[in-house]
C-alpha cells in the first residue's frame, strides 16, 4: 500500500471540497480532468444531476452556488483503492447548503464515489464524482423565527 500515494488522493478530494466551499473556481476547475463527469443525486431537484466535462461542472457549480447560496461539505471514511495512475475512493459525506434568495435550509448525507487520476505535472485530479444521499432535508427559515444568518463573507450589503 503506497500511503503518500493515498494521502495525496485525499488531499485531491478536500482541495474539490474547499474550493467549492469557499468559491474558489479557478482552483475548483484545477481539482479536476478536463474530462471529469459529475453525477449528483438531488432529491430537491427531483432527479439526479450530471455534468460531463470539467467546464460544465466549473460553470454549473459558479452559476448555482455563487454568492447567494453558502455550502459546507464534509467528508469522512475514506476507502481508496490505487491502481497505478489511477484510482478509485468513497466517502461518506455530510453537507449544509443555505440558499439565502429562498430562505431555505438543506441538510443531507450521502455517499460519494469516485475515480482519481495522476496527470503528467504528478497531481491527482477527480476523474469522476458523484454521490447517492441517505438522507435529505429542507427546512424554510421562515418556520424558524429566531433564526439569524450571523456570519456571511458573500454578504455584499
Amino acid at each position: 500500500m503506497d500511503l503518500v500515494t493515498i494521502e495525496e488522493i485525499r488531499q485531491a478530494k478536500y482541495r474539490y471540497l474547499r474550493c467549492l466551499d469557499l468559491k474558489l473556481w479557478d482552483e475548483f476547475a484545477d481539482a479536476f480532468t478536463e474530462d471529469a463527469v459529475a453525477e449528483y443525486d438531488t432529491p430537491v431537484l427531483g432527479e439526479p444531476l450530471r455534468l460531463a466535462g470539467r467546464e460544465a461542472i466549473v460553470a454549473y457549480m459558479r452559476e448555482n452556488l455563487g454568492p447567494q447560496t453558502i455550502t459546507s461539505h464534509l467528508v469522512s471514511h475514506p476507502e481508496i483503492e490505487v491502481d497505478g495512475d489511477e484510482a478509485r475512493g468513497s466517502w461518506c459525506l455530510e453537507d449544509t447548503v443555505i440558499v439565502k434568495e429562498h430562505r431555505l435550509l438543506i441538510r443531507g448525507a450521502a455517499y460519494y464515489r469516485d475515480t482519481y487520476r495522476r496527470c503528467p505535472d504528478g497531481r491527482w485530479r477527480v476523474g469522476s464524482t458523484g454521490h447517492r444521499r441517505t438522507y435529505e432535508y429542507t427546512v424554510s427559515f421562515d418556520d424558524l423565527p429566531s433564526l439569524r444568518l450571523t456570519a456571511d463573507p458573500w454578504n455584499t450589503r
